[in-house]
């Protein structure tokens, strides 16, 4: 029954993502990723492996575990209620969010001085999963989808203000190590991906009789049947008699 209702890949692509990040965190730990080499260094050729590597590197065991969860969430999630289009999602909102993180200049949003900065980490792929979910809900306005909208901003609504340099709201000693840049720009992509993607797959059903203009031949035969084998329902009440229902309702208001 569970195999009816649940698609394998919503269970085997998380998985392997998981996998992915924690082989490349334990390969941190033994010191093959050492300083900023495989992560996004912005406008830098250096920088480039990153927008392959970076989401399978993570600075501490609270950073990877904090990625896995709602990486797994996510992925099982797309795979499931998305499965015709969750690869294209996965692989192209990792690859844009990476190219666009990479683009965009490390200003310091106090001083407006250029950074050097490393960004490791899959939260712009966790950021590209929960906007890609929320607004296909949205665009395609079916029912189940939108249930799956509302889910995410229940679970992952908080994740908004991480789009937003931290130094905004805070007074820092030093600058904020949570890459805003990042998240902004997995947040545009999987805006982005769900408008190209609003079109295809499970979409609000539209029934004959909702397009214009519908006329059956055999519903209408058996709507006059009807009104002919029942011409009670069809009658108007009497003035007086509606009257006093008016009157009836407005007693029972009062109680």
């Amino acid at each position: 029954m569970v195999k009816n209702v649940i698609h394998k890949n919503a269970i085997i692509f998380p998985l392997l993502m998981l996998g992915a990040m924690w082989l490349g965190y334990f390969l941190q730990m033994q010191g093959f990723f050492g300083s900023c080499f495989g992560a996004i260094i912005p406008l830098l050729p250096e920088g480039l492996l990153g927008i392959i590597t970076s989401p399978l590197l993570h600075g501490s065991i609270d950073h990877i575990v904090g990625n896995s969860i709602p990486i797994a969430v996510l992925m099982f999630l797309l795979h499931q209620f998305y499965p015709s289009v969750a690869n294209k999602v996965f692989i192209v909102g990792w690859l844009a969010t990476g190219l666009l993180l990479w683009i965009l200049p490390p200003i310091d949003i106090v001083t407006g001085q250029y950074m050097y900065t490393c960004t490791i980490g899959a939260s712009g792929v966790v950021y590209v999963l929960a906007f890609f979910l929320f607004f296909s809900g949205v665009f395609k306005w079916n029912m189940t989808l939108l249930t799956i909208s509302l889910l995410v901003v229940l679970y992952y609504g908080s994740l908004i203000w991480g789009m937003f340099p931290e130094e905004l709201f805070y007074n820092l000693q030093e600058p904020s190590k949570i890459s805003w840049q990042a998240h902004l720009s997995g947040a545009v992509v999987g805006s982005v991906l769900a408008f190209i993607f609003k079109n295809v797959g499970d979409k609000k059903k539209r029934y004959i009789w909702e397009f214009p203009n519908y006329y059956s031949e055999k519903d209408d035969k058996l709507w006059q049947e009807y009104k002919e084998n029942h011409p009670d329902d069809f009658l108007e009440l009497p003035y007086k008699k509606n009257e006093d229902i008016w009157e009836h309702l407005e007693e029972l208001r009062k109680k």
